[in-house]
């Protein structure tokens, strides 16, 4: 699928849009649900999450096995991309779900609202794990100031939960290989198959 390319008019038009969740039909079993902090401009444009052509989501989650062909979303997710992230186990939401420029742009009442409808979505959709995507805003959603990146203490509504970096380019700490080795450990507690340590039933 070919870049598609945008203004940066056309971009701002998409500002406070809403992308839908990325979840399986009722009765389908969620392994692991990723939970970006909000939706950006690309994502909102193209509706389909992480689709920034710099972000580094899908490459990691290739490199460490949790997919098992390249995604790129830049453009748009196709069917078949879907139905591949759904068939490993894999769903996608955000605390936010408005689209911004940037994170940083959200308040901390959104993010503390965010924390709430993660929990009812978890209650409602039950993955096995959560893995939170972005330290910083985990801890203004739910309050832990203290908290740290890895597997938390406490699950979520009933599952495990982690907290993971945030694949966006603008996080210069992270590469494509560093992401791939946070991501693979949630993954693999959630059983995605192929992956050590998973469980394939």
């Amino acid at each position: 699928m070919t870049t598609r390319r945008f203004s940066r008019a056309e971009l701002e038009s998409f500002r406070d849009a809403v992308v839908p969740d990325l979840l399986p039909r009722e009765g389908t079993r969620l392994r692991l649900l990723f939970v970006g902090i909000n939706p950006g401009l690309w994502t909102a444009a193209t509706q389909a999450h992480f689709a920034h052509p710099g972000n580094r989501f899908y490459p990691a989650l290739h490199r460490a096995g949790i997919i098992t062909r390249p995604v790129d979303p830049a453009a748009g997710m196709s069917p078949e991309d879907r139905e591949h992230l759904l068939g490993r186990g894999i769903g996608i939401t955000n605390l936010v779900p408005r689209a911004t420029a940037r994170a940083d742009e959200l308040s901390a009442e959104e993010l503390r609202e965010g924390a709430r409808r993660l929990r009812a979505t978890v209650r409602r959709v039950a993955p096995a794990v959560v893995a939170v995507a972005g330290i910083t805003a985990y801890r203004s959603a739910f309050g832990v100031r203290a908290a740290g990146a890895g597997r938390q203490p406490h699950p979520l509504e009933g599952a495990v939960l982690w907290v993971v970096p945030n694949p966006s380019g603008l996080n210069a700490h992270e590469t494509v290989d560093s992401l791939a080795r946070a991501y693979a450990a949630p993954a693999a507690e959630a059983g995605i198959p192929g992956l050590a340590g998973a469980d394939a039933g």
